[in-house]
């Protein structure tokens, strides 16, 4: 299991691959397979951080059999997020 500053990452970097890989448009989607093999991240920690990042209202979750993500999302929610941590980036 991981520990708390590995899930923290994890979700860290679910929420800044899925705002770049879809440009923060609502309707594009990331495959949970291409989350897991660019970030390298354990399949049963990406279903974790995925269903942590769902209940805090920033991604949707497409799931298949085995509590593995088929498909993630941004939220409007999560892309607003996003775009604050962009702009105090510069």
């Amino acid at each position: 299991m991981a520990t708390l500053h590995e899930r923290k990452h994890y979700r860290e970097a679910i929420m800044k691959a899925l705002y770049e890989t879809t440009e923060g448009n609502r309707l594009l989607g990331v495959t949970g397979a291409k989350l897991r093999d660019d970030l390298q991240v354990p399949e049963q920690d990406l279903a974790a951080a995925c269903a942590y990042l769902v209940g805090e209202g920033l991604i949707t979750v497409e799931w298949a059999e085995g509590n593995t993500p088929a498909m993630v999302t941004l939220t409007h929610h999560g892309i607003r997020l996003m775009e604050a941590e962009e702009e105090e980036r510069g």
